[in-house]
C-alpha cells in the first residue's frame, strides 16, 4: 500500500515501562559521575531570591520529542517555546534552564585549585607556622593561563589543578599575585593539562538586575556546583584581602568557602567577574561579592605590559566633601563649581610636589567631580572618583584641575602606587627581624598586628598603633614603624621583661627610620652603651660588649638560627 499524503500520525505516548528505562539510565549515569560529566551531574543551588527556578536537565527536555512547527497560516506568532503552565496558568519562563544551557560550554574551563600554604610566623619571625591545605576554584583563559584568587595561593608551597571530569592533579606555578585586587595568575607546564580545555571569554560590566551564575567547587561536595542570582549593587568595595577599595559587584547568589576564584557568568555564557568574598552576618543572607571584568582586565594587561604585577595607582591624598554652602563660599567656589578639598598629602607621593592642602580638586582627566566625591558612572548611576584613578596604570599621567586661592589651575601628574606607614600586606615576603641582648625588633605591618592581636586587632591592638595605622603617613619612601616585639628573658635584660610592642624612636640620639638602619647602627656601634629611646619617654640602656656576647647564648637557648633576617644582611 502506498503512503498517504499529509501529516505523519502522532507517535504514541511512551509507556510506563519505557519511562522506567529512561529514568534508570539517568540514575546509572549519575552514579558514574566520576567518569562522565553531563548537565545532569551539575548541582544547581537555587537562590531563594529567585523563586520558580526549578532545575530540569536539558537531556530530559530533549526526550519530549520534536518541538511543534510554526503554522504557515499564522506568521505573526512569535518563535518561542510554549509557556510554562503553573496550576493551569501561564507562569514565568524557567531562567535556570536557559542560563545553564548557555553556561555549559564554558564549565569545562572551571578547575579546582589545591594549595599547600606555609605562612610566616610574625610573632616568631625566624620560623614558619605549620603548613595547611586548602581548595578553591579557578578558570582557564587564553595563553595557557589560569585565574584564581590571590588569597587562594597566598604563601603557597605547592599548587595543583584538577580539571572537571579528570582524576589527575597537575602541578602549577604562580606567575603573578595581585594582592590589592585579590587575583592570581597560574600556569601548568604539562601539555596534557591543556588538551581539550575550553577557554573562558570575558563579557562587559553587567547592569543591575542582570542574571549571574557562579560556578565553582565550594564546600559540601566534590563535584562542580552552580548558584544563580542577580547583580544587586555596583560600587567601590572594600577588598578585605588587599585592604584596598576597588570596583566590585554585589550579587545575591551564594558564595561559600571554595567558591573563591570561580567565574561568574552572565546569561550569554561570558565571564563578568571572579567570586572572592561574602558578607557573613546574622542580619543578612546571600550577599556575595565579585571582582568585575574592568579590574580583571587591568590585572592581566598590567602583567602583560610589565612582565609582573605592579599594582593599582592611587592618589596620595586625603580629601573632604564640599557639600556645605558656607564652606564652598569661604573656599572661593562659584555656584557652578563642584569638587572636593584636599586635607592632607602623602609627602612621599608624586602629587606632593604639585598639589597643596586646601586645594579644591574640580576634575580628574576631564571628568568633573561632585561635592560628595562622585563622578558619573552609567545612566542613573554615580561612583567614587577613585574609580577613575584605578583605571590608570602605575606611571601613567593624569590631568587634574584644581581651585587654589580663587584661581583655577591645571596640572599634569604622574600616578604611582600608594605606600602606607603600616603596610596592609608583605606580598609574600618573610618578615624582617633583628635580635640584640634578647630584644626582638620588628617592623609593624597589618599581618603582624593580626598575628599579635588576632583577627579583631582593630579593637585589641594599642591605641597608638591603631592611630598610626589609620592616620599616619610615611615621611620618606623607606620609613617603617619599628617596635620591640618582645624580650627573650636573660640576665642582661632584667627589668625590661614587660616591654611589648613599644615603638623605637631613636638609637644613641639618632632617629630610627627603619629596621635596616637600626640594625646597621647597632652592629657598627663602638660606644660603651647601647641606648634606645622608646615611646612614652621610656629608655633602654645596655652595655655594648655584654649585649653582643649575651646575644649568642640567647640565640642558642631559643634555637634561633640567626640574629637577623636575610634581608637585613645586604
Amino acid at each position: 500500500m502506498g503512503r498517504k499524503r499529509g501529516r505523519k500520525p502522532k507517535t504514541a505516548a511512551p509507556t510506563a515501562a519505557q519511562s522506567t528505562v529512561d529514568h534508570a539510565t539517568t540514575a546509572a549515569d549519575d552514579e558514574d559521575e566520576d567518569d562522565v560529566f553531563s548537565v545532569t551531574n551539575v548541582e544547581i543551588m537555587n537562590n531563594p531570591a529567585t523563586p520558580g527556578s526549578n532545575h530540569v536537565s536539558s537531556d530530559h527536555h530533549r526526550r519530549r520529542g520534536r518541538p511543534k512547527k510554526r503554522s504557515k497560516h499564522n506568521p505573526d506568532k512569535p518563535e518561542k517555546p510554549p509557556p510554562l503552565l503553573v496550576n493551569g496558568e501561564v507562569g514565568p519562563e524557567d531562567p535556570v534552564e536557559e542560563s545553564v544551557a548557555r553556561v555549559v560550554p564554558a564549565m569545562d574551563a572551571v578547575v579546582k585549585v589545591f594549595c599547600v600554604h606555609t605562612e610566616p610566623n610574625f610573632s616568631l619571625p625566624w620560623q614558619r607556622k605549620r603548613q595547611y591545605s586548602s581548595s578553591s576554584s579557578g578558570f582557564v583563559i587564553g595563553g595557557r593561563r589560569v585565574l584564581t584568587n590571590a588569597h587562594s595561593v597566598e604563601h603557597h608551597t605547592q599548587v595543583k589543578l584538577k580539571k572537571r571530569g579528570s582524576d589527575t592533579k597537575y602541578l602549577a606555578s604562580v606567575l603573578a599575585i595581585g594582592t590589592e585586587c585579590d587575583i592570581a595568575l597560574l600556569t601548568v607546564n604539562d601539555d596534557e593539562f591543556w588538551e581539550g580545555v575550553s577557554l573562558v571569554e570575558f563579557g562587559n560590566l553587567p547592569s543591575l538586575q542582570d542574571a549571574v551564575t557562579v560556578v565553582g567547587y565550594p564546600i559540601g561536595g566534590d563535584t562542580i556546583s552552580v548558584t544563580s542570582g542577580v547583580v544587586s549593587r555596583i560600587e567601590i568595595l572594600s577588598y578585605v584581602h588587599g585592604s584596598t577599595e576597588l570596583l566590585g559587584l554585589q550579587i545575591d547568589a551564594a558564595i561559600n568557602s571554595g567558591n573563591s576564584g570561580g567565574p561568574a557568568f552572565n546569561d550569554r555564557g561570558k565571564c563578568v567577574g571572579i567570586a572572592f568574598q561574602s558578607l557573613k552576618h546574622e542580619d543578612v543572607e546571600n550577599i556575595g561579592y565579585v571582582i568585575p571584568t574592568p579590574v580583571i582586565i587591568h590585572f592581566i594587561q598590567d602583567y602583560e605590559k610589565n612582565g609582573a604585577y605592579t599594582g593599582f595607582p592611587f592618589l596620595g591624598i586625603e580629601w573632604q566633601k564640599m557639600e556645605n554652602p558656607d564652606l564652598r563660599m569661604v573656599m572661593g567656589m562659584k555656584p557652578n563649581q563642584k569638587g572636593v578639598r584636599i586635607r592632607r598629602i602623602d609627602p612621599t607621593s608624586p602629587e606632593s610636589g604639585v598639589l597643596k592642602p586646601s586645594d579644591i580638586i574640580l576634575s580628574f582627566d576631564g571628568v568633573d567631580i561632585a561635592n560628595d566625591g562622585t563622578v558619573p558612572f552609567r545612566h542613573g548611576e554615580r561612583i567614587g572618583f577613585s574609580y577613575l584613578v584605578s583605571q590608570k596604570y602605575s606611571g601613567d599621567n593624569a590631568a587634574i584641575r584644581v581651585l587654589r586661592n580663587f584661581e583655577t589651575l591645571n596640572f599634569d601628574i604622574k600616578l604611582s602606587t600608594h605606600r602606607r606607614l603600616i603596610p596592609p600586606h608583605v606580598k609574600g615576603r618573610p618578615p624582617s627581624y633583628y635580635i640584640i641582648a634578647g630584644f626582638v625588633f620588628a617592623a609593624v605591618s597589618v599581618p603582624y598586628l593580626r598575628s599579635e592581636y588576632g583577627k579583631d586587632y582593630e579593637y585589641e591592638a594599642p591605641v597608638k598603633l591603631l592611630d598610626k595605622l589609620l592616620h599616619s603617613m610615611p615621611k620618606s619612601p623607606d620609613e617603617q614603624l619599628v617596635v620591640i616585639s618582645q624580650v627573650l628573658v636573660a640576665d642582661i635584660n632584667i627589668g625590661y621583661e614587660d616591654i611589648v610592642n613599644t615603638q623605637v624612636l631613636a638609637f644613641n640620639g639618632k632617629p630610627v627610620n627603619n629596621l635596616k638602619s637600626l640594625t646597621n647602627m647597632v652592629e657598627n656601634c663602638d660606644d660603651e652603651f647601647l641606648k634606645f629611646d622608646l615611646e612614652h619617654e621610656q629608655i633602654v640602656v645596655l652595655q655594648t660588649r655584654n649585649a653582643k656576647a649575651a646575644t649568642v647564648d640567647i640565640l642558642t637557648t631559643h634555637c634561633i638560627p640567626s640574629a637577623m633576617s636575610d634581608d637585613l644582611r645586604s
